[in-house]
């Protein structure tokens, strides 16, 4: 789809592409021929460029310090996404973002500057996770896990072009804002907004702007509407209360509170008991999570361990020491890397060893956080 705007001296030619589709690639190198534009704009940022080129994504990874910073579930769910696009790549036999090399490769030859239009991909993914609810991030993580399980609509080449027309694009923004209001916010109306004004801000008279065909509609509106807008509100990371920051200085001082009071009220047998249904409940759940997510038996011994004395400091987590032992006992190699785009099963998940660290981190953390849930009412039970 190709939509013309002329503004001022400046015209704008919108090329609406699927990012899997041999169509889209044509049409990307046609109208570049054809336009013969001053600058060639592509929806990208500088990192997702780099890795469009380079092919080099996970490489510089650090799995530990993934871990430490709380960002292994941001981590998986970002790898998801890839393979996810990856398989319907496969499917149609076009690879992901073909259609953006193919204008970087008519940039090259007609030795026209490139433009990059996307914010960066970092802010995009905080802004999101920011913005969602808790049920929202529950029903898309149901949602991706089933796709990339393999249920769901198979996707072919007819499918991504009937995907392309205006009517059926709309009608799918309008069922993602209904399902999920918040991500639709951020990674299409926020982005609509932002790369029309990179678009309007752009240098030279004539531009080809190379966008995803969802955007479509929404950028062409925006330039349309002739407002300016500070991009830079759409830069900044939102400050958002950590309610599980609360959650975590809560528990230890419940936990010590109802100790103490155990002990002055019934004595030595209740405080005992509290101890023991707590090591039981937060060590027994951590281990399990350790066990599905297949850890090696010192892992999950750790995790036991460790789980109960971690569910009382706030700034520590079972699952920081499991995946640190699990790295010891089954390090990641550099095939492990250079294979975790092709990681398309969940027994690839387990059988990548960078994957299967954070699994081990992350069921460990959740066994924990289950156990806390379970322990507490059984504590509060003892003075019913």
């Amino acid at each position: 789809m190709i939509k013309k705007i002329k503004i001022g001296e400046k015209e704008i030619i919108l090329v609406g592409t699927a990012h899997i589709s041999k169509e889209s690639i044509n049409l990307v190198e046609k109208t570049i021929d054809e336009e013969q534009p001053d600058i060639i704009g592509i929806e990208l940022d500088k990192e997702r460029l780099a890795q469009l080129l380079s092919g080099k994504k996970w490489q510089e990874t650090n799995i530990i310090e993934v871990v430490k910073t709380g960002k292994t579930y941001l981590f998986l769910l970002n790898l998801l996404l890839s393979n996810i696009q990856k398989q319907l790549g496969n499917q149609v036999g076009v690879t992901p973002g073909a259609e953006m090399l193919a204008a970087i490769k008519k940039a090259q030859e007609t030795k026209k500057p490139i433009y990059l239009l996307d914010r960066d991909v970092r802010v995009t993914l905080k802004r999101t996770f920011s913005e969602m609810r808790f049920l929202e991030k529950l029903k898309l993580g149901g949602s991706l896990i089933g796709g990339f399980m393999g249920f769901g609509e198979r996707v072919d080449a007819k499918k991504i072009e009937e995907l392309k027309q205006q009517d059926l694009i709309n009608h799918l923004m309008k069922e993602l804002g209904r399902e999920f209001p918040s991500m639709k916010k951020v990674l299409v109306d926020e982005r609509d907004l932002y790369i029309a004004e990179m678009i309007k801000h752009s240098p030279g008279k004539k531009i080809v702007a190379i966008v995803g065909a969802g955007h479509l509609e929404g950028i062409e509106k925006h330039i349309m509407s002739k407002k300016n807008y500070d991009i830079n509100k759409l830069n900044s990371i939102p400050k958002q209360k950590n309610y599980l920051k609360y959650v975590s200085l809560i528990v230890p001082i419940l936990f010590f509170a109802i100790l103490i009071y155990g002990f002055f009220t019934q004595g030595i047998e209740t405080s005992i008991n509290i101890l023991f249904y707590w090591i039981i409940a937060t060590g027994i759940l951590s281990g399990i999570g350790a066990l599905i997510a297949r850890a090696h038996p010192f892992t999950i011994l750790t995790s036991i361990v460790v789980a109960p004395l971690t569910t009382l400091h706030p700034a520590l987590a079972a699952g920081w020491f499991a995946a640190i032992v699990e790295t010891k006992y089954h390090p990641p190699l550099v095939k492990d890397f250079e294979e975790l785009s092709t990681v398309e099963s969940i027994s690839g998940f387990y059988k990548n060893r960078i994957t299967h660290i954070l699994l081990v981190a992350a069921l460990v953390n959740i066994g924990a956080t289950i156990g806390v849930l379970i322990a507490l009412p059984l504590i509060i039970s003892l003075f019913a």
